[in-house]
């Protein structure tokens, strides 16, 4: 079994270790508030040649091994990128939240949302938050990422908790799709925003970030995608 090490950062700035062994990864797709929102992002994989999913949202279970805290990961090829998300994980009675990227191979995912999940390790970053925290100003929290292009660091992805479910809604539709309704050591990427270019880039590295303007505090990630191509 995989175990995440923590540190929990509560709105006072104390700090805790948390030890997560995760029991289940889970990723969500097309969670915009509003069906125009998350047919936006099946639009623009569907210009890639990606199929659109059967429901939206969508729901795809990936090995509990396959997700880090590192800063480094190894895909196949140089069609994969990364997406920036909210993530949740549920210990006991208590729920945090994380930024996550949910690295995808794009060319497999034209064959298959489902068998992409699980080509890339997905990375989360090192410290959390109660999720208590926020939900008196959720929809005021902002998403961005970057990726480094033309010899630089771009803005790639930006928006707010604004455009997605609401937390309630979100965990009740998750729970209708988990047979026995265990959320407990579950590890659950709750879906992305479009690119702001609408162009899925390939680019050796990936920073995501969650920032909660009210407290004045950021959660990040950030890490390199090294391709396999040592082999003749």
């Amino acid at each position: 079994m995989r175990t995440l090490n923590l540190t929990v950062v509560e709105v006072g700035g104390g700090r805790s270790d948390l030890e997560f062994p995760v029991t289940r990864l889970l990723e969500a797709g097309f969670t915009g508030k509003n069906r125009e929102g998350a047919m936006k992002h099946v639009e623009e994989l569907k210009a890639h040649g990606v199929a659109a999913p059967d429901r939206i949202p969508a729901y795809y279970a990936v090995p509990r091994h396959m997700v880090t805290t590192g800063d480094e990961i190894e895909v196949l090829g140089d069609t994969t990128s990364g997406e920036v998300e909210v993530v949740f994980l549920f210990k006991g009675d208590q729920t945090y939240i994380a930024v996550g990227s949910d690295h995808t191979d794009r060319e497999l995912e034209k064959e298959s949302i489902a068998k992409s999940k699980v080509m890339c390790i997905k990375v989360l970053s090192r410290q959390v938050w109660p999720l208590a925290d926020l939900r008196p100003h959720w929809e005021r929290l902002k998403l961005q990422s970057w990726v480094e292009a033309d010899g630089g660091r771009e803005l790639y992805q930006e928006g707010s908790m604004a455009e997605f479910l609401t937390v309630d809604d979100f965990l009740t539709g998750v729970r209708s799709v988990v047979a026995d309704g265990e959320l407990d050591g579950m590890v659950l990427f709750m879906g992305t925003i479009p690119t702001l270019g609408g162009e899925l880039l390939f680019s050796p590295t990936f920073e995501g970030r969650l920032s909660d303007e009210v407290l004045g505090r950021e959660l990040s990630v950030h890490y390199r995608i090294r391709p396999m191509d040592w082999l003749v």
